[in-house]
């Protein structure tokens, strides 16, 4: 058991008062002594323009750290309210692979980076120019490579000679190069420490390391980490040049972003992120834009039942099930867009794959769907006493569930087909169809059926 004193826990009032008394050490102070949990806890909750003093009152280096901290929308907002000298100087600090992330999402990054050195620069405008979820928009270029011809020694003594620089590296490798650049080995540092230092470091590297194309798919890239336990992967260009490194944390962390864009998306939040942080205008705009044309969809259903209100007056009870006839087969058309949204991103089904796609729907939803119907049916009937009232309120669901999940499993293929966005649009196109549907075959069966 631990005998030392825990560190007080990070509070945005501790920060607010740094902030006041313009002590820049006693927020790095704070700031360093806490974790990166409660760093993101309480920096997220300040206001804008307390965000933008901190940033200018600590170190460069501390204020780098703490855009990493927050939620990339935020740091961007932050990076976009400071100077863009001083901009230019917590960017400065940031690993390539960050720098190139936060400027993809800052409105004016060129106020920034011509203020940074002329290589820098260039370097960050040819990493922003790889989609954001490709090996070259995850890349750093940070990495230590040398020519297969160079020895141990000259290694060993670059390497000291550069400590300071590496030390912020995440060095796991050292890569070998051919001449021209290409990449032919990888050289693991206990061969090098342990090897002469007269010896050519292409006669203990490991020849054709595995690699990745620079525009290999965020989706690849799970698929080659899943499949080998290394902390990173080099990336290479069509001549095979090594450009940069890509790192395990970072394929995570942009799935995880990926994922809960994907979520807020299906859940109506236009843009794919929403803050409480976010000034209260964008945030209901952004939930409105969406709401509304809802609004406007679910009209559909509601005219149904405008067109059967005779229906209704002589079968009051079938009204009972309407919203569960609904609902079902609404939830398990979602099961069924879960499903090839993760099958998209995994890249295992592909638009051109849709008629399979239903065909497997339909056979899941002829057995949900019947096993639900029955289910129904067997409620209606002990409710009150009424087969047929049973027969249509079970037939309605069955039949529903079968269109719902063939919809559900389809329209986000069709969609990626016509370079929409499946999380956004899937959701509201679905609940549209299945109330339409849903009540349309339960009101015309009971019209047929029970009058």
């Amino acid at each position: 058991m631990s005998t030392g004193e825990e560190a007080p826990e990070l509070k945005r009032g501790d920060l607010e008062r740094g902030i006041r008394e313009h002590d820049g050490a006693g927020l790095e102070r704070l700031l360093e002594g806490s974790s990166s949990g409660e760093r993101t806890h309480a920096l997220a909750r300040l206001s804008e323009d307390d965000l933008g003093e901190l940033l200018v009152l600590v170190d460069p280096d501390v204020a780098a750290d703490v855009l990493e901290s927050l939620p990339e929308s935020q740091a961007a907002e932050a990076l976009e309210d400071l100077e863009p000298g001083a901009a230019a100087e917590i960017v400065h600090e940031m690993s390539s692979d960050e720098q190139a992330d936060l400027l993809a999402k800052v409105d004016d990054p060129e106020s920034i980076l011509e203020r940074l050195d002329s290589v820098e620069a260039a370097g960050l405008r040819s990493l922003k120019a790889y989609p954001s979820e490709s090996a070259g928009g995850l890349m750093a270029t940070e990495f230590l490579a040398f020519t297969r011809d160079d020895t141990v020694e000259a290694v060993v003594t670059e390497m000291q000679a550069r400590a300071d620089e590496l030390a912020d590296y995440d060095v796991q490798y050292v890569y070998v190069l051919e001449a021209t650049g290409q990449l032919c080995g990888v050289l693991r540092l206990r061969d090098l420490l342990l090897s002469p230092r007269g010896l050519k470091i292409h006669r203990i590297m490991i020849a054709d390391p595995l690699h990745v194309r620079v525009d290999a798919t965020l989706e690849e890239l799970d698929r080659f980490f899943r499949d080998h336990a290394f902390l990173g992967v080099p990336a290479v260009d069509d001549e095979g040049r090594l450009v940069g490194v890509v790192r395990e944390a970072s394929v995570d962390y942009a799935l995880a972003q990926k994922q809960g864009s994907d979520l807020a998306k299906s859940g109506g939040i236009v843009g794919g992120e929403e803050l409480r942080t976010m000034p209260l205008r964008v945030r209901a705009g952004r939930r409105l834009s969406w709401l509304s044309i809802n609004v406007l969809l679910n009209l559909g259903g509601a005219s149904v039942i405008a067109l059967h209100q005779e229906t209704l007056k002589e079968v009051i009870a079938l009204a009972v099930f309407l919203p569960i006839i609904s609902d079902m087969s609404g939830c398990s058309g979602n099961q069924a867009v879960a499903v090839s949204m993760r099958e998209l991103s995994l890249g295992v089904t592909r638009p051109r794959d849709a008629m399979q796609v239903l065909w497997k729907e339909v056979m899941v939803g002829l057995i949900n769907g019947a096993v639900l119907g029955l289910l129904v049916a067997a409620i209606a009937y002990f409710w009150k006493g009424d087969a047929m009232l049973g027969v249509v309120a079970g037939l309605a669901l069955a039949v529903n569930t079968v269109l719902a999940v063939g919809i559900g499993g389809t329209v986000p293929l069709l969609l990626k087909r016509l370079g929409q966005d499946p999380a956004l649009a899937s959701g509201p196109i679905l609940t549209t169809i299945t109330d339409m549907c849903g009540f349309l075959l339960a009101l015309t069966l009971a019209a047929k059926l029970l009058l």
